[in-house]
Parts: structure tokens; sequence; C-alpha cells
């Protein structure tokens, strides 16, 4: 699972060949949740209150290379990082 993202013991993770709607993984501890990016939804899991807010700003402007990474993990395919 390609970490592309880390930040304040939090990171944001994409799964190979995973399903869809487009989705990342928000892993802080022991607590994750799945969140879709178009619209930045808590599809499973979730978050203490503070991490998903930051969670939620950080993916807000970051649809279009958070769906490019996704695509790509879709194809088995390293997605790099996303500052």
């Amino acid at each position: 699972m390609p970490v592309v993202a880390q930040f304040d013991g939090i990171k944001i993770e994409f799964y190979f060949d995973d399903h869809p709607p487009p989705h990342f993984h928000a892993r802080c501890a022991e607590h994750i949740a799945v969140i879709e990016i178009k619209s930045l939804r808590v599809m499973n899991g979730g978050l203490p209150p503070r991490q998903l807010r930051q969670v939620i700003d950080w993916a807000a402007g970051k649809a279009d290379d958070l769906l490019r990474a996704w695509y790509q993990c879709r194809l088995k395919q390293h997605p790099g990082d996303i500052q």
C-alpha cells in the first residue's frame, strides 16, 4: 500500500487495484478512515475530529493529484508523493 503523504502522525495511503469509487485511506494510530476523493465524504471508518479536519483541509485542493494517484494504483503503478 503506497503512502503518498504524511503529516502530524497521519498517513495518506492507497491500495493497489482498489475498488471504486476513487478514494484514499487516512491512517492515524489505530484509526483509519476511507475518504471519497470527489466529495471528501468518509465512506468507512473514522478519525478523531481534529485529525479528520486536518485530512479534509489537506485534501481539499488536491483532488486532481489524488485521482491521478488512485488511477495509477489501479494500474499497479506507484503514485509518487503528494505535497
